[in-house]
């Protein structure tokens, strides 16, 4: 069994990178907004609120970076699925290059001895 993600307390360390999750898991399969939550719920981010979510879609459709449709559904009012455009992939790459670069300096700074820092 894997041991469970620990969880991001910090929601400016969150704020700052929940667009790159989104675009990320919208890449692999268009979504709407209340499933994309209940992914963010199971991939760890257990503290991410709907409310949280819909204002980041709006903007990164309004960006460009999403399009979006319509769905009827049966249980109630339509849902509107997101995925992503060219220039929201294109966003998503530029976002995950530079989270590796940070996350290589964050990484070198905390693992560095106390008196080398």
């Amino acid at each position: 069994m894997e041991p469970e993600a620990p969880l991001v307390r910090d929601p400016q360390l969150l704020k700052g990178v929940l667009p790159m999750l989104v675009l990320a898991l919208l890449e692999g399969d268009e979504s709407y907004g209340y499933e994309l939550v209940t992914r963010l719920h199971g991939a760890g981010l257990t503290g991410v609120a709907t409310g949280t979510v819909y204002p980041v879609l709006t903007r990164l459709e309004r960006d460009g970076h999403l399009a979006s449709r319509l769905v009827a559904s049966d249980a109630g009012p339509a849902r509107k699925y997101y995925r992503p455009t060219d220039a929201g992939r294109a966003a998503l790459a530029v976002a995950n290059a530079s989270w590796h670069s940070l996350a290589a300096v964050v990484d070198h700074v905390l693992a560095a001895p106390e008196e080398e820092r």
